[in-house]
């Protein structure tokens, strides 16, 4: 009876060993490129604003929803890449309606700033691995509701979107910081002795080699989330950018942003 008892117990430990197993492989899904529905169309603005509501709505709805706020012994708990690579959307969706705030939805900065667009943007700053009081999820979630709210103002005429050459300078600038910090992190992972030749190893960070691909799996997000937006932004941008002869570099950093999407067998440097 002892026996059976002792057989019984370990069979539900690897049971339970063996579906947290495959809830963490579930858990690393990284999300497909997408598209916009057919019906989402209108003014300039509304695919650029929808855009960033459908990045971060597809990063809590999906596999294991937001991770990096996970307890400790749920699956995501263990998981480094995944939560990273989310990070990594946040901070687009962070840049994108710090930016829809301050000047995209204003005509002049004196201009009073949308309400929209400004609880989208606090609410997407807030920590995102905080749990509870409230958690990351619940304000990340108003601020997607935020930004629902401005489209239909927008579709409505209620709000307002200047896709002006001034803005989109001011945009670019803002995702040219991003993308700044992010290749920091990623030289500062460099590993001692694994920089090219002429290179000064001293202005490398000493980084652990199970934390250099987090930096990795953080720029991944980034690229991920420009390259969604970056679709937006020839939609809503358009004219501007046929002014400025700038059509076919803004394909070519499309494709670039999409190059960046990968999964690699093991990350090194």
């Amino acid at each position: 009876m002892k026996t059976r008892t002792i057989v019984t117990i370990a069979i539900v430990v690897c049971i339970i060993f063996a579906l947290y197993i495959v809830n963490m492989i579930y858990f690393s899904m990284k999300p497909a490129h997408f598209e916009l529905q057919a019906g989402t169309k209108g003014p300039a603005g509304v695919k650029f604003a929808d855009t960033i509501a459908r990045l971060m709505e597809q990063e809590l709805n999906g596999p294991g929803g937001w991770i990096p706020n996970d307890l400790v012994l749920t699956p995501g708990w263990l998981l480094d890449n995944r939560p990273n690579f989310q990070l990594g959307v946040l901070e687009v969706a962070r840049y994108s309606t710090l930016a829809l705030k301050e000047n995209l939805s204003r005509q002049r900065t004196t201009d009073k700033i949308d309400e929209d667009c400004h609880t989208a943007f606090t609410s997407f700053s807030n920590d995102p691995y905080r749990w509870m009081m409230p958690s990351a999820e619940k304000k990340y979630r108003g601020g997607i509701a935020a930004l629902d709210s401005y489209v239909e103002n927008l579709q409505q005429g209620s709000s307002h979107f200047y896709p002006r050459s001034d803005n989109l300078i001011m945009l670019l600038e803002q995702y040219a910081s991003l993308l700044g910090g992010a290749n920091a992190r990623l030289l500062s992972a460099s590993r001692p002795g694994s920089a090219d030749a002429g290179e000064d190893l001293d202005s490398h960070e000493a980084i652990a080699w199970r934390e250099i691909d987090d930096n990795v799996y953080y720029a991944q997000g980034i690229g991920y989330g420009l390259y969604q937006v970056f679709k937006a932004i020839v939609v809503d941008f358009e004219r501007v950018l046929d002014d400025k002869n700038s059509a076919l570099i803004t394909r070519e950093i499309i494709a670039s942003l999409e190059e960046s999407y990968f999964e690699p067998v093991i990350v090194t440097n």
